[in-house]
């Protein structure tokens, strides 16, 4: 292949990808808005999985913090140092 049809075979690709993309760039307002209707619906359920999440935690911790009061009583009445 010479330099001339490799310098065609550049600016044709060149041409395809500039209608690409100015095809790609162009979005009726509708479509606009159907994108910001979805990210806004996106962010609130990650908000909620996040809610979701965050009490979740709170009661595993909530759980073990009760489970280890009542191991600590239930060792010290087995070792009898509790004056009960």
């Amino acid at each position: 292949m010479d330099t001339k049809e490799k310098h065609i075979r550049e600016n044709e690709s060149n041409e395809k990808r500039e209608i690409r993309e100015a095809r790609e760039g162009y979005e009726s307002p509708i479509a606009q808005g159907i994108k910001a209707n979805g990210k806004i619906q996106k962010n609130n359920s990650t908000r909620k999985t996040n809610r979701l999440w965050l009490w979740l935690g709170i009661l595993i911790l909530i759980f073990i913090l009760v489970w280890w009061l009542f191991s600590i009583g239930t060792f010290s009445d087995i070792i009898g140092t509790t004056n009960g």
